[in-house]
């Protein structure tokens, strides 16, 4: 009844479903920051290795191999890999049928990527309801932006390192400064591949967001390109660090540019919004 009414008012949106639409067989339709799922499936909010914050948003939804993902890294750091064990912290993943949001991601949206917290939990001392819901994170950079602070620990490095060890990862997105961290803490005679995958970009000081490649058999899911060739250490990464110490400098305003084209969704995710 009430998607109907919205549907009449013409203010349905992606956030307004509540449950996935059914499907044959898990479907991404379109690009990561343009697209929508059907099939999706929720992550499950009870598990002894994870938490997902803010479960009030229902942002817990994704293709099933990225359910596999974040179960299989979260008992690989609760395993005693090091010193003790840690829960790790799930942030978003989707909606229940993908599509985009009013603002926070421009991503997301076909059930591939989740944002996995640098703050994890000792000793299963886990977060309340109300701790969950309205939760705070932990920086592991400086306020400069130009290196990481002491909260970026050996736990962290290895969640980082494990999750871009994961085949089914294309990329992770983090602060230039844990970028430059991770290839410091790799020795040179050490496997170093999986540092291809730690792309730096803005932002993404506490959280690493974790983007899983299109599944096979699934070819509405449109591929990103390849990252560059090498680590991506060095130059690459020295370069986003020299514009955080020498920021250009604004230039004077300009006359009002033209608004972009809105981006138009693929077909069938029109035709999922437009169904309700």
């Amino acid at each position: 009844m009430l998607l109907s009414s919205m549907l009449l008012a013409g203010t349905l949106s992606w956030g307004s479903f509540t449950t996935p639409l059914e499907a044959p067989a898990p479907r991404p339709i379109g690009s990561y920051s343009n697209g929508c799922i059907a099939g999706a499936v929720p992550l499950k909010l009870e598990n002894p290795n994870y938490q997902v914050l803010r479960p009030q948003n229902r942002r817990y939804y994704g293709h099933p191999v990225l359910i596999s993902f974040i179960n299989d890294l979260a008992a690989k750091m609760n395993d005693g890999e090091l010193a003790d064990k840690r829960i790790i912290l799930v942030g978003d993943m989707s909606m229940p049928r993908g599509g985009p949001f009013k603002g926070g991601h421009a991503s997301h949206q076909i059930g591939l990527d989740v944002d996995i917290w640098f703050r994890m939990i000792k000793d299963n001392k886990r977060l309340t309801k109300e701790q969950l819901a309205k939760p705070w994170a932990l920086p592991v950079v400086n306020d400069n932006l130009l290196s990481v602070n002491k909260n970026m620990d050996g736990y962290a490095y290895s969640l980082l390192r494990n999750a871009a060890s994961d085949d089914r990862v294309e990329r992770i997105f983090v602060s230039p400064a844990i970028k430059k961290f991770a290839c410091e803490q790799t020795h040179p005679d050490e496997d170093r591949s999986w540092l291809r995958k730690i792309r730096p970009w803005w932002g993404h000081t506490s959280h690493l967001h974790i983007r899983l490649a299109c599944p096979p058999g699934t070819p509405d899911c449109e591929r990103q390109a390849e990252p560059p060739k090498g680590d991506g250490c060095g130059k690459e990464v020295d370069s986003w660090l020299e514009g955080f110490k020498h920021p250009k400098p604004k230039p004077k305003p300009a006359p009002k540019p033209q608004p972009k084209p809105k981006k138009v969704l693929p077909e069938a995710c029109q035709l999922m919004l437009n169904a309700g």
